[in-house]
């Protein structure tokens, strides 16, 4: 099986897992997102833990695709903010039957989610998580279906290419894709332990030994199965400058990570509602430090947010 083989099958199983139903509640939140944002919507991607977990009453994740941020916001401002520092994360309560709702989704153009799911995204944000088991909501025609199916395999391979050169020669599918989770979590000032990492693993097991050898293939690796069918080999070793050299990429990679999670943040506080608190409590979730918003600082975001991130460094949160 040769590197073109491999990635058409793992398009293959995308294209099914993509296509797999979601709950009428599920539809529903993806179709107020397309509300939002009228026709500009090419595309609405379901993710992350309810997903996972098959639960409705946490926060839901979605990623709304689009071709242009003009034709999403009708504004300049939200535009130019999405260009610059990708993407915009939105908050939306929905009333379903007699439940009321919670979701966040994210805004990318289509060239964009592509980009970022690709070797050509030095940061991991987009390859880390579209990895992941991701459901296809809603697809504006076959030509956008094709486009998301692509990324979402590219985002396998890509994961799988920037993990193995931190591995020894030998290693399984649980220590690959757990590796890779956990040095993703310390690029996006998340503070999951080995234990989160390997939950989501041990979650859809069959799936990452599945497409484990298909994404070692599609990178052009060599392998052969380990002793008893455990594991993988690699009969050509990386060198040893090399694996520096990739280790060194990754301690950058988890730097530039740290940044850009916090001005998402910082940028979070103006597009959500409540975003101030908001974007504390996710700070308190994911580093332990605790900030509270006062009257004036919530009716006073921008003004406010400096001094709020200078008490929350002198904490530790962004460490």
């Amino acid at each position: 099986m040769d590197a073109v083989t491999a990635k058409g099958r793992i398009e293959s199983w995308v294209a099914v897992e993509m296509g797999q139903p979601v709950t009428p509640a599920v539809l529903s939140v993806a179709d107020e997102i397309r509300r939002r944002h009228g026709d500009a919507a090419a595309a609405v991607l379901f993710y992350g833990s309810c997903l996972r977990q098959g639960r409705e009453d946490g926060v839901l994740d979605f990623y709304l695709l689009v071709d242009r941020y003009r034709d999403a916001y009708g504004r300049w401002l939200p535009s130019l903010a999405n260009t610059i520092l990708p993407p915009n994360v939105f908050y939306l309560e929905t009333v379903v039957g007699d439940r009321v709702l919670r979701a966040k989704y994210a805004v990318v153009t289509l060239k964009q989610f592509a980009r970022g799911t690709s070797p050509r995204s030095f940061h991991s944000s987009l390859w880390a998580r579209f990895a992941q088991p991701v459901r296809l909501v809603h697809a504006r025609d076959a030509a956008a279906r094709t486009a998301v199916i692509e990324a979402v395999s590219t985002a396998i391979v890509t994961m799988v290419g920037r993990v193995v050169p931190l591995l020894d020669r030998s290693f399984g599918a649980a220590e690959l894709w757990t590796r890779g989770f956990q040095e993703t979590y310390r690029a996006e000032l998340r503070t999951e332990g080995p234990d989160r990492a390997r939950q989501i693993y041990d979650g859809d097991r069959d799936r990452y030994e599945r497409l484990t050898p298909w994404a070692l293939t599609a990178n052009g690796y060599g392998w052969e199965q380990g002793p008893n069918g455990i594991g993988f080999l690699l009969p050509t070793e990386l060198t040893a400058r090399q694996k520096r050299r990739f280790r060194r990429l990754w301690r950058i990679r988890q730097s530039v990570g740290k940044l850009l999670t916090v001005l998402r943040l910082a940028k979070g506080i103006f597009t959500f509602e409540g975003g101030m608190d908001y974007i504390l409590w996710k700070i308190e979730r994911h580093s332990g430090v605790r900030a509270t918003a006062t009257p004036w600082q919530r009716r006073h975001p921008l003004l406010a947010s400096p001094l709020l991130a200078w008490r929350l460094y002198r904490k530790g949160a962004f460490r």
